[in-house]
């Protein structure tokens, strides 16, 4: 007997038990019910070590009661359980080892244990050795670590949409139908059939989500899905979405996020199911690093775009003489433009790897502006409606909100134009029929859409002009709410109270004013020779005072410095000026006049100020120029005047020359050119031709002579004979520009005013008021003029009066016509 099997001790297959199994006796039990697993070990134990043979283990198994009731399969693993163990047993000597392989494959053979029960729990090496398997134990190890390895380490990668299961197919069948057929009950059906099937085939719920989201992005104008996600997470559909954008993000894979995805998750963030902050954090490039690569690219354009114009001093003889060819000019009115298709579609790669940008293409696809906004001044510093497929859907937006407000003003006009009789305030009234104010508000948004789009409105000229004509009657209906003074409207009461209509008033002024600074003006600059653009927006500049017009001209030009594009335009409408401005002459002055026109009509505040600065230094050219300008627009008449206002008032140039007793050049050459243009029409809001009196002659003239504070007493003399001979021929020219009478007298403060607030000389005043007496009639008899020419008018007009009129003959009435109240006089 070996040591590596010593005697145990044996509780339950004890010597007597042994002895009447090799007795024969049948009708032996054991009294008591015996732990199956001690007592199946012992059994074993002493059938290895040869204490009874194998053919008596059914007579033993069969001699006991067990504790636990176990079932043939359940004694087979245990028995197959001890096997093992006993077999891993190292130190057992070949004859046990021997007689436990025959006990595994009599067991196998006798039915008692199955065979997969040895081949899943004993070693390669015994499995062998019992021939229960087929290949050597060293080939069954290797393929065993091969199997492990696919099995426990190699990833497998599921496609939810192909996943070959029951419960995913039906699902995906489900959310399909319920797109096309939506009633009532719809979604209620729809959901407890989900719940249903993610019970039944005991689904993931994040994965079932998963393809909720999947279907919703292929259908994204079904609203069964926005009643379908709230029965999962909110939680989880910021992180499942953020998987789908960083699975995008993958180098090796050059497919772009597609639209669908963006336009999902754009409304998903609409409808508050998820927050925008927790999206925007899987996405990519982050921003500091999509700000550097712009600034860099932005600076080269702005550096390109201040190139144009410059001469280049590296240039051969040739190619300067090349430029001044006196050859027919010709003008690239779209030179700017073409610069900016470029840089667009140099940019066109950041729009599609800019997985921000392409979430604001989202919220603009599902007119969420909010959002849209919010991102807006996030991106600012990518000018991303530069983009044309951002700009587009920004347009889209600003098209939906004024859509309304703009039928209101379209309808009035054709209502108008039926019927010429129907009361308004002008020609873009915003009058009813009925005589009450067509309330038109705009919403905030709207303005905030105006700033951002900027410049780029340019490229749907036509809602260029409905927003031109929307913000006139919107600013229109504000100063008629305000002069209405009762707070109804259509019958209703909206706004209570004068002083809330001033503050509407204060705010409507305010809006416009910036959607003309931010939007309107700078994007004149960029529609090429269209003086229709020009003329719709100075219908809205119109309305404001001449201050706020200027304010706005100088912040206009000081904006054209940050923008590429703009700055552009500018430096060639510049170019092109001075290049024609080279060639103009009496012999081609229609041609060239039109292109100085086409030029003006886009960037009028740069062509006039270079105009202005050319006749500065070259009083030849004011005749031509002043020729060529009569095909500027109103606008352009306006920023006229601002530029030479401005070079007047500006400091660093001596008015006077060395001698001190004659003009500068400079200054001599801008007012032979203003008064050459003072046959050009003006708008009568210009501070140069507002009550021309007070700037004439603004005291006494005798005073300031004799006053003057200045070494020359000769050069005070002769700018008084100047101001005076200006007075007598301005006043000449009011008088025969200025018709009828009547509208000159409207023009002139009265004769009280003149000399006590003006403080003008008597003989001043009565030279300039002298008109309008012309215009008084006696009281009596309206068809007697004062003063009268002798003294038989009167004795005749006196004769035929009645008595009552007798007493009032001393009496004069300037009649202003019937529109206007008449001044009585004594």
């Amino acid at each position: 007997m070996s040591t590596t099997l010593p005697p145990m001790e044996c509780l339950y297959v004890t010597e007597e038990f042994l002895r009447e199994l090799k007795g024969g006796n049948h009708s032996f039990r054991l009294p008591h019910p015996v732990p199956i697993l001690r007592f199946l070990y012992e059994l074993s134990w002493n059938l290895v070590r040869g204490e009874l043979p194998f053919q008596k283990c059914k007579a033993a198994l069969g001699s006991v009661e067990f504790v636990d009731k176990v079932s043939a399969v359940g004694l087979g693993s245990n028995f197959a359980d001890i096997i093992s163990q006993m077999a891993q047993d190292l130190t057992m000597t070949a004859e046990y080892r021997t007689r436990l392989i025959k006990l595994a494959k009599w067991l196998v053979e006798s039915a008692l244990v199955p065979l997969r029960f040895f081949q899943e729990r004993c070693e390669e090496e015994f499995l062998w050795e019992a021939e229960m398997i087929k290949i050597k134990a060293q080939d069954l190890k290797g393929k065993e670590v091969r199997l492990n390895t696919r099995l426990l380490y190699q990833q497998t990668k599921f496609n939810l949409l192909r996943e070959e299961s029951e419960g995913y197919a039906k699902l995906v069948t489900l959310l399909h139908r319920g797109s096309e057929d939506t009633t009532e009950n719809t979604s209620a059906v729809t959901i407890g059939i989900i719940k249903s099937l993610i019970g039944h085939f005991d689904l993931d719920p994040n994965r079932v989500f998963d393809i909720v989201l999947e279907c919703f992005e292929l259908q994204p104008d079904s609203n069964v899905f926005l009643e379908l996600i709230p029965i999962f997470p909110k939680s989880h559909a910021s992180q499942i979405l953020g998987f789908k954008f960083q699975y995008y993000q993958r180098i090796e894979l050059n497919s772009h996020v597609p639209c669908g995805l963006y336009k999902l998750t754009a409304l998903l963030v609409k409808e508050e199911f998820i927050d925008l902050d927790s999206i925007c954090a899987h996405l990519l490039p982050k921003d500091d690093d999509a700000f550097e690569h712009y600034n860099t690219f932005s600076a080269k354009r702005l550096d390109e775009a201040n190139k144009i114009g410059k001469i280049n001093l590296a240039a051969t003889g040739k190619d300067l003489m090349d430029d001044e060819k006196q050859g027919d000019v010709t003008v690239d009115l779209f030179a700017a433009l073409d610069m900016e298709a470029e840089a667009v579609a140099q940019r066109f790669s950041e729009l599609e790897n800019n997985q921000t940008l392409g979430l604001l293409t989202g919220f603009l696809s599902v007119d969420d502006w909010n959002h849209a906004h919010i991102l807006f001044e996030r991106l600012s510093p990518l000018n991303p409606v530069a983009h044309t497929q951002i700009c587009n859907g920004l347009l889209r937006l600003i098209e939906k909100s004024v859509s309304s407000a703009y039928n209101i003003i379209r309808q009035t006009r054709v209502r108008r134009s039926v019927s010429p009789g129907i009361a308004s305030i002008d020609a873009m009234g915003v009058t009813s029929s009925s005589g009450h104010v067509s309330f038109i508000d705009l919403p905030k948004e709207f303005f905030q859409m105006l700033v951002t789009v900027g410049p780029y409105l340019y490229r749907d000229t036509l809602l260029l002009h409905k927003v031109c004509r929307v913000l006139r009657g919107y600013y229109m209906s504000a100063l008629e709410l305000l002069d209405s003074g009762d707070g109804a409207l259509n019958g209703e009461l909206l706004i209570p109270g004068k002083r809330v209509h001033r503050l509407h008033l204060r705010e409507a002024r305010s809006r416009v004013e910036e959607a003309l600074g931010a939007c309107l003006l700078p994007s004149l600059q960029l529609v090429p020779a269209n003086p229709a653009v020009g003329q719709e927006i100075w219908e809205v500049m119109n309305l404001l005072p001449y201050e706020v017009r200027y304010r706005l001209y100088g912040e206009w030009e000081k904006d054209d410095e940050r923008n590429p594009v703009v700055l552009a335009a500018r430096q060639t409408a510049k170019l092109d000026t001075r290049r024609i401005l080279k060639r103009l002459a009496k012999e081609n002055l229609k041609p060239l006049g039109r292109m100085v026109a086409k030029l003006a009509h886009a960037n009028p505040m740069t062509v006039l100020r270079t105009i202005v600065h050319q006749i500065e230094s070259y009083r030849d050219m004011i005749s031509p120029v002043v020729d060529a300008f009569k095909y500027l627009t109103q606008l352009e008449y306006d920023i006229l005047e601002h530029v030479v206002i401005e070079r007047l008032a500006q400091g660093g140039r001596d008015k006077l020359k060395d001698d001190g007793l004659n003009l500068s050049d400079w200054l001599q050459s801008l007012a032979s050119f203003w008064g050459v243009r003072r046959a050009c029409s003006t708008n009568g809001k210009c501070p140069i031709h507002r009550e021309p009196n007070r700037g004439t002659v603004g005291c006494n003239g005798r005073e300031v002579v004799i006053n003057a504070d200045a070494p020359y007493i000769k050069m005070v003399s002769e700018q008084f004979d100047r101001c005076h001979g200006t007075l007598l021929q301005y006043v000449e020219f009011l008088c025969s520009v200025v018709t009828p009478p009547s509208a000159y007298a409207q023009l002139i403060p009265s004769l009280d005013d003149l000399v006590h607030m003006y403080h003008l000389d008597p003989e001043a005043a009565f030279f300039i008021y002298r008109p309008v007496m012309r215009l008084f009639k006696c009281a009596g008899s309206l068809d007697v003029f004062w003063p009268l020419d002798n003294i038989k008018t009167v004795t005749n007009t006196s004769a035929i009066l009645e008595p009552e009129a007798m007493e009032y003959s001393g009496r004069v009435i300037l009649d202003l016509g019937s529109p206007h109240k008449s001044v009585i006089s004594s």
